[in-house]
């Protein structure tokens, strides 16, 4: 059965208003969530940034969801050992209900420490090396290391007993096919059918053949089109572009600029906008036979208790039944 999940915006909400529409998502039928790791949201527009290790430790004690799933970038900001230290504790705590996807980051987030910001094929290299090193130490070692990260013998003494999944962050089909050899899984955002299939092509050509994909679905929903539209193009409109411009941009200030040139039809393919929850109801469909066991639908507009409300009632339902 596909899991149905609730995406928690960092970026837009303080985390103490999170950590409560993430409990009214469970309540609704959500069947677990995801939230993402920065420390700058994209525009200052959104004006949030809450620390995601803390909320998911709140966020898995106090709601029945599945699993709380973490989008990362290990390597610059944080060393792996430490990023494997805070998920295996989680993963300790709560077995089988924390987990990460894991990517190669964006300059926004990443650049606080003043290190240089390497070129993307620099980066997965970096990427790789800290799965190796995490999963190491999931398995009891003690590890030295020496290469784009270093580790001196290290060695995670809390340990859960089984290694929480590391799923691989793609938004291109190339990036796809690179994570099919090494992630227990894909994870990517919604587009047209057409290039999701391309994704799906890749990470299986890769090496993902039978290993479970999630989607992170952008859309905008509110009971007016309008609104819809509106609160789209407010809020997400800086976030439209190829991920390689946007990776490397370093302040919020510069995604806001970007945004400026946004028009409502540039969100097309981008965010699904509709007041439909048909409309809704049949993407999401299109979506599980692509393939995508996970669903995580992100409401970009600021809308979410009645967002949370509706699609609890008629479309959580709707693709459970199907």
């Amino acid at each position: 059965m596909v899991t149905l999940g609730y995406h928690a915006s960092h970026e837009q909400f303080p985390p103490s208003e999170l950590l409560r529409l993430v409990r009214q998502a469970d309540a609704a039928g959500f069947m677990a969530a995801l939230n993402s790791d920065h420390f700058h949201p994209w525009t200052d527009a959104q004006g949030h940034s809450g620390f995601a290790w803390s909320w998911m430790g709140a966020a898995l004690a106090s709601t029945k969801l599945a699993s709380v799933g973490v989008v990362n970038a290990p390597g610059q900001r944080y060393h792996p050992a430490i990023i494997a230290q805070a998920l295996g504790t989680l993963a300790e705590m709560f077995p089988g209900r924390a987990w990460a996807a894991l990517g190669s980051g964006q300059l926004v987030n990443e650049g606080i420490t003043g290190q240089p910001w390497p070129a993307k094929d620099q980066r997965n290299a970096r990427l790789l090396e800290c799965v190796e090193i995490m999963r190491a130490l999931f398995r009891g070692e003690t590890v030295t290391y020496r290469g784009l990260v270093t580790v001196e013998d290290a060695k995670l003494y809390s340990r859960p007993a089984k290694p929480p999944m590391l799923v691989g962050a793609a938004i291109t089909p190339a990036t796809a096919e690179w994570v099919g050899g090494w992630a227990d899984g894909l994870i990517t955002i919604s587009k047209p059918p057409a290039e999701l299939r391309k994704m799906v092509d890749a990470f299986r050509r890769g090496g993902g053949e039978g290993k479970p994909m999630f989607l992170k679905v952008q859309l905008s929903w509110a009971e007016d089109e309008k609104a819809a539209v509106q609160g789209a193009l407010e809020q997400w409109a800086a976030n439209i572009f190829a991920s390689s411009v946007l990776t490397d941009l370093r302040r919020p200030s510069q995604f806001a600029e970007m945004a400026k040139t946004v028009q409502p039809k540039d969100l097309e393919g981008n965010v699904r906008i509709s007041s439909s929850l048909q409309r809704h109801i049949d993407w999401l469909a299109e979506d599980v036979k692509l393939g995508f066991s996970h669903l995580y639908l992100h409401n970009v507009n600021r809308g979410q208790e009645a967002y949370i409300q509706a699609f609890g009632e008629k479309v959580l339902p709707a693709l459970r039944s199907a």
